[in-house]
């Protein structure tokens, strides 16, 4: 059978949506990945240097996963949202990732062995991560549940622990690592925004198509 017509037959199944919804989420399992990196390196589990190779080994893979995902929407005849919103979330995704590589590289470059501060930060953005990537799985069978997954999601306390870090970080004497660390809150803060970016790109696509 010849590729296309095969591509047709499974999008037409619903398949197509199914396979779809998977490498979001596995763009969205590597963007996990490179957030439990970070949290090791925070709390100082692993060397500033050896986590930054790795971020780099995560980048490529999370830039290969969204390829994937593209050459995919490209043949697919139905999508299990409208194809902006769906790229529009796997972006969203690959900026997560970046703030997080950003956090990696950076910790490294300002030579901090350990960041007690980000910790819970990063904690909060990986279950905000895990909340994404059941809303995304559920999206081919269940949109409406799927949206308010997502919504769920990006409401997982990061801003509020952010803000709290901060606080902290603020309270002690003004040095050169305290600033460096106030630096580093802002890229987990970013990835937040990020985060909270692909939720609703998600959500916006379930309620314009199904509502």
């Amino acid at each position: 059978m010849p590729a296309r017509i095969g591509d047709l037959l499974r999008d037409l199944s619903g398949r197509g949506d199914e396979l779809l919804a998977q490498l979001v989420a596995d763009q969205i399992a590597i963007a996990a990945d490179g957030t439990r990196l970070a949290a090791a390196l925070a709390r100082g589990e692993v060397a500033a240097s050896t986590a930054r190779q790795r971020a780099a080994e995560i980048e490529h893979a999370g830039d290969d996963g969204r390829a994937r995902l593209v050459q995919r929407l490209r043949r697919s005849v139905t999508s299990p949202v409208d194809r902006e919103d769906l790229f529009r979330l796997s972006r969203s995704v690959d900026d997560v990732l970046d703030a997080v590589r950003d956090f990696i590289r950076e910790a490294d470059l300002f030579g901090l062995t350990a960041l007690p501060a980000c910790p819970p930060v990063l904690d909060a953005l990986a279950r905000g991560l895990a909340g994404l990537a059941e809303a995304v799985l559920r999206l081919p069978r269940n949109p409406v549940e799927a949206a308010e997954l997502a919504l769920r999601a990006k409401k997982q306390g990061l801003r509020t622990e952010y803000q709290h870090a901060l606080s902290r970080l603020l309270d002690q004497p003004l040095t050169a690592d305290v600033l460096k660390a106030t630096l580093l809150l802002h890229r987990l803060d970013a990835a937040g925004t990020h985060l909270a970016a692909a939720a609703d790109a998600l959500a916006d696509g379930v309620m314009k198509r199904f509502q």
